[in-house]
């Protein structure tokens, strides 16, 4: 959700977007600087039912603003214009903070620089002034932002520590360097160190830097960078006492073994099935472009190509100096469209909350949005559980509670589908599945009263595998390869699935089994197509619950 109603400083009028901007016509976009290589009905038993349909149910859903039906309700967008990764993900005197890529003067990717939204409790967000505005020696590319709390940096006090953003700048003669830039104001504003850049490597592909602080034994501690050799396919480490003067720790990178280009990583730690004494580390790097055919024959990964960009995670071990992965990455998500996720910066309780650019660098600036471009995904909270006998990361949406509007209990599926009686705009459903004697199940959204339009999410019984289906799914033709069916090996539990999927007017995020396994995809359908249906196919299946519950 987005709140700028009442934000003072939220421009209410936007200058004409000129095709391009004096002084930044030479700048080209690293993400696409090389051409990533393309690869390839319902029965209701009424006397086992219980059914609850609250007043809401069958009213007009809330309606998009005219010309605009692609704005989703629940997940943040700019205003206007060009947004892609998420940067500074940090928490800090009650807001979360995020900041992004952004182009001030257009829906297309330019003259980079730092966009900002706060919230208080990661569901409404208020869009903020622009952060940190790119000049005409150097656009402000990815990186992260944390708080001082020792005023190492010098840039504040004891009493008022400064925030601290750590960013990409990339000059115009197509050198990478890490800068800073600091707040004193909770964000508010922010002035670029004039010592400038603090890490340079003299690369033109060494950027994206998380920056965290590792505590040592007692009150020590010391500042650590990730970053990554884009083109190397490695992850860079560093070490500083004080933000301004950095050391090499040491590089993790068998990047050798994979495609396209490394970007965006983040190091964090998180205990094994909540237990505190046994701490794993979890390093996450994103992909450009991302497949698994060259890696080695694991079972449990997508048996597809993802095309287009990604991000995986490895499990490992961290001592201060070297991360050691236990074995290959997998997926942090299976679909097309999450990217650069990235976790936030001293989240209370040590809560460890990933965002990820809800996009593809296939078709990220064709997407039909108008006068805006780009989406967030949900927050997601993240831990880690043992699965198939190893630690996998999980991820739990936060999207508010909401109000029920459909509920039923027990009741049989097949062979026809039927509509449910409710057409919210945006909405999670919660269906708890059993196969019986069907060869696939599962649920349709955004979906036509005709059944020619429609997002499919069903689960192959014999495959064993979770799909997200949106060839269907309205425009689909302003990109060669958005139509698409995204797949992932879902073992059932109990002989159930589970699934949580977040509806929205451009998007679908599907949680199974609890969060270890997600697909998050773009849709752009018709806002009359807003039905929900439940089927199954080959025989029949059972639904032990089902809850639709809007979000509007």
């Amino acid at each position: 959700m987005i709140d700028d109603t009442t934000s003072p400083d939220f421009p209410r009028t936007m200058p004409a977007h000129p095709a391009s901007s004096p002084g930044t016509d030479t700048w080209y976009n690293p993400h696409m600087h090389r051409s990533p290589r393309r690869t390839s009905g319902l029965l209701f038993a009424s006397t086992a039912a219980a059914l609850v349909v609250a007043a809401v149910a069958g009213t007009a859903p809330a309606a998009a603003a005219p010309g605009d039906p692609f704005r989703p309700a629940m997940h943040y967008t700019p205003a206007r214009n060009w947004m892609n990764d998420p940067n500074g993900l940090v928490y800090h005197n009650g807001r979360y903070h995020l900041f992004y890529q952004h182009n001030p003067s257009g829906p297309g990717w330019a003259n980079m620089s730092w966009g900002h939204a706060v919230s208080t409790d990661l569901r409404t967000w208020r869009e903020q002034p622009i952060a940190i505005r790119g000049d005409r020696d150097a656009e402000i590319y990815s990186g992260s932002a944390v708080v001082d709390h020792r005023n190492t940096s010098g840039f504040g006090t004891a009493g008022n520590p400064p925030m601290v953003a750590i960013y990409t700048a990339r000059y115009r003669s197509g050198r990478q360097a890490q800068s800073l830039a600091y707040s004193t104001d909770d964000g508010r504003t922010w002035t670029k160190y004039r010592g400038n850049p603090v890490l340079d490597r003299g690369s033109t592909n060494f950027r994206d830097p998380k920056v965290f602080w590792y505590s040592t034994d007692g009150s020590g501690g010391y500042w650590v960078m990730t970053a990554v050799e884009a083109l190397d396919r490695k992850v860079v480490l560093y070490r500083s006492d004080d933000l301004l003067t950095w050391r090499p720790l040491s590089e993790f990178g068998p990047g050798s073994d994979y495609r396209g280009i490394w970007e965006c990583p983040d190091l964090f730690p998180l205990p094994v099935d909540g237990n505190p004494g046994r701490t794993k580390w979890v390093l996450v790097v994103s992909h450009n472009p991302a497949t698994v055919d060259v890696l080695p024959p694991v079972p449990d990964i997508s048996p597809r190509l993802l095309k287009g960009t990604g991000t995986r995670y490895f499990v490992g071990d961290f001592d201060g100096t070297r991360f050691t992965a236990d074995g290959p990455p997998r997926f942090v998500d299976d679909g097309r469209d999450f990217y650069a996720g990235v976790t936030f910066n001293d989240a209370p309780a040590n809560k460890r909350i990933m965002m990820a650019w809800m996009s593809n660098w296939l078709y990220a600036q064709q997407t039909p949005t108008g006068r805006w471009r780009g989406a967030m995904t949900l927050p997601r909270e993240l831990s880690l559980r043992t699965v198939a006998g190893r630690p996998t990361l999980i991820s739990e949406p936060i999207a508010g509670q909401g109000r029920t509007v459909y509920s039923q209990r027990d009741v049989a599926v097949g062979p026809d589908d039927v509509t449910l009686p409710v057409r919210p705009r945006a909405y999670r459903v919660h269906a708890e599945f059993r196969p019986g004697t069907a060869r696939r199940f599962g649920l349709t959204v955004h979906k036509s009263a005709d059944g020619a339009e429609r997002t499919r999410i069903s689960y192959d019984v014999a495959a064993g595998t979770l799909s997200v289906d949106r060839t269907r799914s309205g425009n689909v033709l302003f990109g060669p390869v958005f139509p698409s069916v995204e797949s992932v090996r879902v073992p059932l539990r109990d002989g159930k699935l589970s699934l949580d999927v977040y509806v929205d007017a451009s998007s679908v995020e599907a949680f199974a089994q609890g969060g270890s396994h997600t697909i998050t995809d773009l849709v752009f359908p018709n806002p009359a197509s807003n039905d929900i249906s439940v089927d199954s196919a080959g025989g029949q299946a059972r639904l032990d619950s089902l809850t639709v519950t809007a979000t509007d």
